[in-house]
Formats: C-alpha cells, structure tokens, sequence
C-alpha cells in the first residue's frame, strides 16, 4: 500500500489525536520531500499567543518520520525506525499558517541502503524548516533517526 497524505491524515486521527486536534496535516509527500502545515489556532496556542513549541515539534517530526516510512516502504524490507536525539532552535513567533519542510530523502536513500547492506543499524539526521506565510522561517528542528533492519 502507498503511503499518501491522505493516508496519514487518517493514521493521525486515530494513532496520534494529538497532532490531528492541533492541526497537523501532510500535504505533499513524494520521493524527496515532505510538507506539513499546521495553523496557529486557539487550541494549539502558548499563553503569548503564538503556537505552543510542541506542536511545532509534532509538525516537523511528521514531516521526515513520514519520509523515512516511505522510503522504508518502498524499500520491501523491514527496517525498524525511532528517533535517538533532537534539537530545534526557534527565531520567530509562530502565528499563522506555519510549513514544515524535509527535502532530504536522498539522505535517507543512502542510510537504508547501508543499514540492508551491512546489517547494522544506521542513524541519519533529518531538517525540518518551519515557515510562515511570508516566507520567514520561524523554527527549525533536527532530528537524528535510527534505521535498523529487523531479524
């Protein structure tokens, strides 16, 4: 089955209802790319108005988890995936439509080839860019995924 944002729309409603009442949708996710939007709104907001840090978080975790699971799909094998480290910094107030955007699927191309090759476990860090409306970036997140093909 191909993974699709509609797919993972889906999956968030019922797996991960967090991000799904927030906002956090998939918009676009093919080979070497991934956007997730989310919009500043009363349910996700901090007490200084802009949105609260985690959702940010859950936007951007989307935005390459969803990107590793498709490579890992499409690799027909089965390779475990988990996040070992993070780090975000934020230069701006996030209030409006925020965009999440990973463009690194080569990175992960290259680690699910060494992880089935070697047999070892294998860790790829992943960028995550938030933008809002005007194009100012107003987070950004990084996150270290481990890959490991399952015995």
């Amino acid at each position: 089955m191909n993974i699709t944002p509609s797919k993972l729309n889906k999956y968030l409603m019922f797996k991960l209802p967090a991000a799904y009442f927030t906002g956090v949708r998939t918009k676009l996710l093919n080979d070497s790319t991934c956007i997730v939007k989310v919009k500043h709104r009363w349910v996700n907001q901090n007490p200084f108005k802009s949105m609260f840090w985690a959702v940010q978080g859950m936007a951007a975790e989307l935005t390459t988890g969803a990107l590793v699971m498709k490579k890992i799909r499409g690799s027909g094998k089965k390779i475990s995936m988990l996040v070992a480290s993070n780090n975000a910094s934020f230069t701006k107030k996030a209030t409006g439509i925020i965009t999440f955007t990973c463009n690194e699927g080569n990175k992960i191309d290259d680690a699910i080839h060494k992880a089935i090759e070697t047999g070892e476990g294998q860790t790829v860090w992943l960028n995550a860019n938030g933008v809002n409306e005007e194009g100012v970036e107003v987070s950004t997140f990084n996150f270290e995924w481990t890959l490991k093909v399952k015995s």
